[in-house]
Order: structure tokens, then sequence, then C-alpha cells
């Protein structure tokens, strides 16, 4: 038995209505958000203090995103999409850590952090632009390409970030408390 309140996927995956793809964006914002909170305080436990503050700073960008599309959804009521209906590629939302998982490490350099969240900002900006040339309401294509705009943005702030590090801090930070393994 199905839950009536849970929106069905359509047969061709595209976004059909404004309401859908708010819902669609405040996953895709809360999941970038949790990722990246657990990935600062993974760096935090193992001291590595550049790769947790960009991501600190990460998951505070996708909050304030989080709440501004809130505010844009106000009054209207937004479709519950089982998790496994959502319609993107990976199994998780587009900004979240199912598709990267080899990429990420306690040592990994600030460097590669950014890495990290430019691929996500990429992924964001790409499922974005996919329902822009999708949707079936104009409306919500519309807003999509709006979004996507919103997310090139993202990009271009994290490549020029990533331009500006130093190649001499790309070597990993030290392990503090290597793990113990038997001969």
């Amino acid at each position: 038995m199905t839950d009536p309140e849970i929106a069905p996927v359509d047969a061709d995956g595209s976004i059909a209505s404004i309401s859908e793809l708010l819902a669609h964006a405040l996953e895709l914002e809360h999941a970038a958000r949790a990722h990246y909170e657990l990935l600062a305080d993974s760096m935090a436990v193992h001291h590595n203090t550049g790769a947790e503050g960009l991501f600190r700073k990460l998951a505070t960008l996708s909050a304030e995103h989080a709440d501004a599309i809130a505010q844009r959804a106000a009054g209207q009521t937004l479709p519950r999409i089982a998790p496994w209906a959502f319609k993107w590629h990976c199994p998780g939302a587009p900004e979240g850590d199912d598709c990267l998982e080899d990429a990420v490490s306690y040592q990994m350099t600030t460097t590669q952090a950014i890495e990290l969240a430019l691929h996500n900002e990429r992924r964001g900006q790409a499922f974005y632009r996919h329902v822009s040339t999708t949707a079936t309401d104009p409306r919500a294509a519309a807003l999509a390409e709006e979004m996507a705009t919103e997310e090139a943005e993202h990009v271009t702030l994290l490549e020029a970030l990533l331009a500006e590090q130093d190649p001499a801090d790309a070597d990993a930070p030290d392990d503090l408390d290597p793990p113990h393994t038997p001969d």
C-alpha cells in the first residue's frame, strides 16, 4: 500500500511543477548541509582545521540556501517525495555524499576539500540545468534555470578559491594519531 501524500515518480523523470522543484531543492540543500557538517566534524576530530573550516562554511551556505528556498515555498504545499523517488542520478542528492565516498579522507588537504565541493556544486548545477530543459511546467523550468545560475556562481567562487591555493600546501596534514596496524 502506498502513502497517498507521497508524490509519484513521473515515468519520464521530469519535474512537473514549481512545488515539486522546491521540494527537490530543499532536499538537496538539507542533504548538502548534513553532508558538510559531517565532514567538518570528522575533520575536527582529526585536527584538519583547513578542511574543517571549508566544510563548516559550506554547511552554513547550504543552510542559508535552504532557508531562502523555504521562504520562496512559504504558503505552498510541497509534495512529500519518497527518498527513492527524487529525480537525480545518484542515490542521494547531487550535493550529498554518495557519489564520491572514496575521495574523502581525514587527511585530505584544503585543496582536495575544495575539489570535492566543486564537484558537488557542479552536480547541483547540472541537476538544475537538466530540470530547466525537461520540466513540464515553464515556470518550474525558469526557476530551475535561476537555480542553475546560482550554482554556477558557487562553482565560480570555488574555482577562484582553488586558484588561490598555495601548491606548497598540497601535502596531506600530519596524522597526529595514525592507525595502529600489526606488522
